[in-house]
């Protein structure tokens, strides 16, 4: 069973592909693959193995199966794959306590005002005070505050683990899409959120789910922390909100275009003085979950092979 490895680079250093290699008589790996590579690196490969590398229709025949180093498969033909009868196995819960992690640490920073202080420290605020510290910015305890989540599955809940150790109020809202089902919805729970996280899918029902019309409804000062997916929320609207003193902080780790190659207005804002966070999507990227992603794919071998 021959299988090609198409953008190891997009998995960083550090990673042992022994547990795939055992499982194949042959894997060739590169580092990217352009479209215009992508047959040449492809070859008699029997196994597809992806993170980002578009995979079309018309490279399928003939293959074993796709493995995806991640859990979306936006990059596969799905629709070709399933006419083929190919299987497209991709990898799940391999970052729940990284992205968790992550989450938490946006939470307490925008809590803190970290952004605003770090402005405040680069330019000599600390050293001109009159005295022994800098109260500019009022912070945020989060004991006691109500945390409302979007997204009740595996990375939802271990968030909302993390959070009730610091003593916050845990409520999820009803799955968008879904507004019949017992829990509140997040219109109902907006005006009540001290922080508001997101841990959906981005799909029809959740795109721009926090958008101009549901910030007026928001409880004044929330904080709002997005490390599901770019266009979730309206990130042009949160930053007028935030501006405006409506939200109290703005953190996210996505943004609509990664990498933001025509740069977007969240970037601009950086540096500015606001209670505003952007990390580079890389929430994911513990060496522990990136080495889980080339274990969960090296069992998802195992199934192929035994089918």
């Amino acid at each position: 069973m021959k299988a090609v490895l198409l953008d190891l680079d997009t998995m960083g250093d550090g990673i042992d592909l022994e547990p795939i290699r055992s499982r194949v008589s042959e894997l060739r790996v590169y580092g990217t693959t352009s479209p215009e590579q992508l047959d040449e690196h492809l070859g008699d490969a029997d196994l597809i193995i992806t993170n980002k590398v578009k995979i079309p229709a018309q490279v399928m025949v003939n293959r074993r199966g796709i493995l995806i180093l991640a859990t979306g498969t936006n990059n596969v033909d799905m629709d070709a794959a399933r006419a083929l009868g190919l299987p497209v196995m991709n990898v799940l819960n391999y970052g729940t306590a990284s992205v968790a992690q992550h989450t938490l640490m946006l939470m307490l920073a925008l809590a803190a005002r970290l952004p605003a202080y770090q402005h405040d420290l680069q330019h000599g605020a600390w050293q001109q005070s009159p005295f022994f510290c800098l109260l500019n910015h009022s912070t945020t305890e989060l004991l006691g505050k109500r945390l409302v989540m979007v997204g009740s599955g595996v990375l939802g809940s271990a968030v909302a683990k993390l959070a009730s150790a610091f003593g916050m109020e845990v409520s999820f809202c009803a799955r968008p899409g879904a507004e019949q089902d017992d829990r509140p919805t997040l219109d109902q729970l907006l005006p009540h959120a001290d922080v508001l996280s997101f841990h959906c899918p981005l799909n029809a029902d959740t795109r721009h789910l926090l958008n101009a019309e549901r910030l007026q409804q928001i409880r004044p000062g929330c904080l709002v922390v997005n490390c599901a997916r770019g266009g979730i929320i309206d990130e042009v609207a949160c930053l007028q909100a935030l501006r405006d003193g409506r939200l109290g902080g703005l953190a996210v780790d996505v943004l609509p275009e990664e990498p933001p190659v025509q740069g977007h207005a969240l970037l601009d804002a950086l540096g500015q003085g606001l209670n505003l966070m952007v990390t580079p999507h890389n929430a994911w990227i513990s060496p522990q979950a990136r080495q889980r992603i080339i274990e969960l794919t090296a069992a998802n071998i195992d199934r192929l092979l035994a089918s």
